[in-house]
């Protein structure tokens, strides 16, 4: 195995140079092996039976030997003869072959048997032979007894050994993988030319979650899996999506225009709202702040917002908070450099998963009774084409915004008034629709853990053709997964930890596929994957980085930069990003809508999402379009789509297999630190301000910064646990791995229920439980049971990292 000890030196976490793996040989090489084996074994056995057979006529000889020497002389009977005190003793007699006519015959003469004694310089002769032959004997069993048992277990062996040949070669020395000889196999095998054929391959001019073709390339998927003997298997659901009504179509009326538009926005509310037309820009907080400050009524309005910046769900939800009827969300031209009249489609569940069976999975609808999620919109909400908001901007009339608001957008014809004055009716009709949806799995199994493991997934569904969004994720989902194999059947590689790698369906309407096998295998999966990767929208450009991840992969994300060499620069993506300001470069928050967010945050898994992207830019324009094809992508990669994916696969494979090689998982505990030393700051600052202002009495906010310190202590006692550990001890590292694997999961809120409040972490999450609402928070009686369940989370989470309990650390 990999790592072994007496085969490499001490390494530790970062960059170091990993144990070593031993190669796999052919099958040939392997037939050629079992025969020499068997040839050796049949030898073998033959010297243990010559041996045998040897000591046997040995021991044969000694006991003709002896027989010779005590025939001349055999036992008589025991005779027994009455002494003078009443006691009985017993002789026994040497005679010769027989006895004289005049010997008395014991037992004649009543009770008083005799016997005839034997000369006394032959019994004392006779009593040399045999216990001289005795030990004879002893000795020679001894001695082929030693030989044997010798030969039979004291010969060396290698743990692998190499059978010699008949020729008298000694056998070959076996080599063994180091991590350099692993990740040059690996960018071998995920070259440009596999992506080539690859991509072309999963290409489909429509994939929508549930549809035929979908479901047609999960078989695919299976199959492949299948082949290449990764034991595949599928986890089906019944989930409710959202569709337009085919009869009753949407409809946006404004004075004598109707529009109907063919996009929309999945889990909106149906129903039909009259209210003021506001334009409100990227509908954030601080953009509604401007609107009011122009006295410009919210409630009741209808608030037109321009796409991006933030999701679509947190757009109505913020829409919403100020009192908003409806919304219409519309992709600015200034933003999006495409056809003005393109359909936009995407969903406003602020949350993932099946909003109608929030908390647990959807196997089967009629089991459970009706609910919904505490996240799905109060409110319609509807997308129109640029074309359709120039007309509204036109006629929107109000006051205009600040020139410092960024409220101009890039329709040269319109004004962008913020409006309040004019009359606009949205009508939604969309219906809920039962489908079928199936989630595919393929296992690389570890050799030494195999009961843990990294998950590397993809989502398959597009609204469209989806060339981005899911063609280029499931193509270095194959890709991957055909490289790992190879490397363990026939380079040597042998990973500690398995890979499992996934195909999710209906990502498009919020990881549905992804948040219900969570949701059904909640219990065990948090406990057996320790990091999982997501391989959505790997590719949306060329020459800028950026990755969302949980603080624990911010070391190992560093060290993947400075081996992986950048696809549009000189060097490796570390120098091409900026090397000292890489986090400043490359770290963004993870957004609610991010395919990776329902690991970390409902879940307590870390997580990892990272893109290839255009400068300048945040996101890829085409997504939820029906031009999320292969030649915008072509466009926006300079034609160079295939190189870049065989990177992305190149980079998302050195973590994973970083992740199931090493004794010590790559997750660093320290990296929290500085995350969680701001986020108590600012609970305490707000905390402090409400004491002086006389709000609040008689709370100490000293509670916390003391769980703060716990949390620190304690992951200052892993690292040291670490320097101090021999790193090739496989039980004291799987001891600090399960130490470490507490972590992201006891930073989950026990107190909120993943009903109402399913994004449960207490720094990462969403909900009334986080530091940052408690940083916020008005309500002082609700601030006070806030504030000490967050602590106790801290705590709670600081004595799970401790390990014995013992050890904790209780200065609370």
């Amino acid at each position: 195995m990999p790592g072994q000890s007496g085969k490499t030196g001490r390494r530790t976490r970062g960059g170091t140079e990993a144990p070593e793996a031993r190669p796999v040989r052919s099958k040939e090489d392997d037939l050629r092996r079992d025969a020499q084996k068997k040839k050796k074994k049949k030898k073998e056995e033959g010297r243990r039976r010559l041996q045998l057979e040897l000591g046997e006529a040995t021991m044969e000889r000694v006991r003709s030997a002896f027989n010779s020497m005590v025939q001349k002389e055999r036992y008589s009977r025991f005779t027994v003869q009455r002494a003078a005190d009443g006691e009985r003793h017993a002789e026994v007699k040497l005679s010769d072959d027989v006895p004289d006519d005049n010997t008395e015959v014991e037992g004649q003469e009543g009770d008083s048997s005799t016997f005839r004694p034997a000369p006394q310089h032959q019994s004392r002769r006779s009593i040399y032979y045999v216990a001289l032959g005795l030990l004879l004997m002893f000795v020679i069993g001894y001695l082929v007894g030693y030989i044997s048992h010798r030969k039979s277990q004291v010969e060396p062996r290698s743990p692998d050994p190499e059978v010699e040949e008949d020729n008298g070669q000694e056998p070959a020395t076996e080599l063994q993988l180091t991590w350099k000889s692993i990740t040059q196999l690996l960018t071998e095998k995920l070259n440009t030319k596999a992506f080539d054929k690859t991509l072309r391959d999963f290409d489909l001019p429509r994939r929508s979650a549930g549809s035929e073709e979908e479901m047609n390339q999960a078989n695919n998927i299976f199959d492949q899996f299948k082949e290449l003997d990764m034991n595949p298997w599928t986890d089906i659901h019944y989930v409710q999506l959202q569709t337009p009504d085919s009869e009753r179509p949407n409809r946006v009326l404004f004075g004598s225009d109707v529009f109907k538009p063919v996009g929309y926005l999945a889990y909106s509310p149906p129903g039909k709202v009259e209210g003021k037309l506001v334009y409100g820009n990227y509908g954030r907080q601080e953009d509604l702040d401007v609107v009011q400050k122009k006295d410009v009524e919210l409630q009741g309005c209808v608030l037109l917002l321009r796409s991006g910046k933030i999701s679509f769900a947190e757009q109505v939800e913020n829409a919403a908070t100020k009192g908003a009827s409806a919304v219409l969300i519309y992709p600015d031209i200034q933003d999006y450099k495409y056809v003005a009249d393109t359909a936009l489609y995407g969903h406003v569940h602020l949350g993932s998963g099946d909003p109608y069976t929030p908390g647990f999975p959807s196997f089967n609808h009629t089991q459970f009774p009706p609910t919904q999620s505490s996240s799905l919109p109060k409110i319609p909400a509807q997308t129109i084409t640029a074309n359709m908001a120039s007309k509204l901007l036109q006629k929107i009339g109000g006051p205009e915004p600040d020139g410092s608001s960024g409220f101009n957008g890039g329709f040269q014809s319109s004004s962008y008034s913020l409006g309040g004055t004019e009359n606009i009716t949205v009508e939604v009709n969309n219906v809920l629709v039962n489908r079928e949806i199936h989630n595919v799995f393929g296992v690389i199994k570890g050799f030494v853990d195999p009961d843990r493991y990294v998950v590397l997934g993809a989502q398959r569904d597009a609204w469209g053709t989806g060339y981005a969004r899911a063609n280029v994720g499931t193509s270095v989902l194959i890709e991957l997964a055909r490289a790992v194999h190879d490397m363990v059947e026939k380079d040597g590689f042998r990973p500690r930890r398995s890979l499992v790698f996934a195909s999710w369906s209906a990502g498009e309407y919020g990881s549905v596929g992804a948040t219900e096998w969570l949701e059904a295998y909640m219990a065990s999966v948090d406990k057996s994957v320790f990091t999982y990767i997501s391989l959505d929208g790997l590719v949306m450009g060329r020459g800028k980085f950026t990755a969302s991840a949980s603080p624990l992969l911010y070391a190992l994300l560093e060290n993947t930069m400075k081996e992986v060499e950048s696809p549009f620069s000189p060097g490796t993506l570390y120098d091409a990003m900026g090397a000292n300001k890489w986090e400043a470069n490359v770290l963004r928050p993870m957004s609610v809508d991010d395919p990776a967010y329902p690991f970390l945050a409902f879940s307590g898994i870390p997580s990892i999402s990272f893109h290839f992207i255009t400068p300048n830019t945040e996101s890829y324009t085409f997504y939820g379009t029906s031009l999320d094809n292969m030649d915008h992508l072509d466009y926006q990669t300079n034609h160079h789509t295939s190189e870049m994916a065989a990177a992305a696969a190149q980079f998302a494979g050195r973590m994973a297999i970083r992740l199931v090689h090493d004794h010590l998982l790559s997750l660093d505990v320290s990296r929290y630190g500085s995350i969680l030393t701001k986020a108590v700051a600012r609970v305490y600052r707000h905390i402090n301000q409400l004491l002086q202002s006389g709000q609040l009495k008689d709370l100490n906010p000293s509670w916390l910064s003391r769980a703060r310190g716990s949390f620190q202590r304690a992951a200052n006692s892993i690292n040291l646990a670490i320097l101090n550990t021999d790193l090739d001890d496989e039980e004291a590292c799987r001891i600090l791995n399960n130490r470490i694997m507490r972590v992201e999961h006891t930073l989950l809120s026990p107190y909120v229920s993943p009903v109402e409040t399913p994004f449960r972490h207490l720094l990462l999450g969403r909900g009334p439980h986080t530091l940052a609402s408690i940083a916020e928070c008005t309500d002082m009686e609700q601030l006070r049971t806030k504030l000490a369940l967050a602590t106790w989370n801290l705590q709670d989470c600081a004595n799970a990292m401790v390990g014995n309990i013992w050890d904790i650390d209780n200065e609370i």
